[in-house]
């Protein structure tokens, strides 16, 4: 109850829920991209499945947050004349992500350009199983992310703004946890439609995740303190700067696809819509 009265309680979950969601955008879009080579009846339930097991990631690191936490301690001390390093259990976890995202992400992109072409049936070209062997994979790199995140926003709130304390800081973080994910399934079916049915969309989002795959690179050198030299230390990418380009990126590409529709000539004909290059190469015309 005293959670509930608390406006600024309120403020941070709804902070944090705005930031679970935009943070799981990239979620969706590899949900899209993966579950698109599965049977129309399959991919609902790998989209379903890959989100409830987002939330079941996010949930069991919140309930294990000491341990999340103590995985900041370093495991590994690698000190060269030209480097160094301390690695630790978080920069192995989202270093190892970053490397997984850029060679699906790299290979993906590479069937689509130069694989082979697809069975005009919708035949599936990928198990369910492996969907989500997939998904589970990167739900978690992406969960850690997540709640590391969250751990930090949420934890300066309630020792400075909020007063909530640590155990409301977590319900907090479990609530917003929740609310992203049921909203995220409410459009995941239609983001995923949009996605598979725009093959540009489809090359967008996989460099989207290119981008985010660099930026957990970035993020796991920065948590194992790499540093080359004597002063240059590797830093981690903003994620504003980072979400910002790819929300340009998609608003322009909004406007491509408004414009191409409507530069889009139809022609008519004995009412039948019929193709300009095959009327062009009609004999009879």
């Amino acid at each position: 109850m005293e959670i509930l009265t608390n406006p600024n309680a309120w403020i941070a979950l709804l902070t944090l829920t705005f930031l679970e969601i935009i943070l799981g955008i990239d979620n969706i879009v590899f949900l899209s991209i993966v579950s698109g080579k599965l049977d129309q009846g399959q991919q609902p339930k790998a989209r379903r499945i890959g989100l409830l097991l987002a939330m079941a990631f996010r949930i069991i690191l919140l309930f294990g947050i000491s341990w999340v936490l103590s995985l900041q301690e370093s495991i590994i001390d690698i000190k060269l004349n030209f480097f160094e390093a301390h690695i630790t259990g978080q920069s192995l976890i989202i270093f190892g992500g970053g490397l997984f995202l850029l060679y699906k992400s790299v290979s993906e992109i590479h069937h689509k350009m130069e694989g082979a072409e697809e069975g005009t049936k919708g035949k599936s070209t990928s198990s369910l199983a492996n969907a989500i062997i997939q998904i589970a994979v990167l739900n978690l790199v992406f969960s850690f992310d997540s709640i590391l995140t969250a751990i930090g926003m949420i934890s300066m709130k309630s020792t400075t703004e909020g007063g909530f304390g640590p155990v409301g800081a977590i319900e907090i973080m479990i609530a917003a946890v929740v609310i992203s994910i049921l909203i995220m399934m409410v459009f995941a079916g239609p983001v995923s439609k949009f996605v598979n049915n725009h093959p540009t969309i489809q090359i967008l989002g996989l460099s989207f995740l290119i981008l985010i795959g660099v930026m957990l690179l970035a993020e796991g050198s920065h948590l194992a303190h790499f540093r080359f030299g004597n002063d240059t230390e590797v830093t981690s990418i903003p994620k504003g700067y980072l979400y910002f380009s790819i929300f340009f990126s998609l608003f322009v590409e909004f406007l491509n696809i408004r414009m191409r529709k409507k530069s889009k000539s139809v022609h008519l004909k004995n009412n039948k819509i019929i193709d300009k290059n095959l009327e062009d190469n009609d004999p009879i015309n």
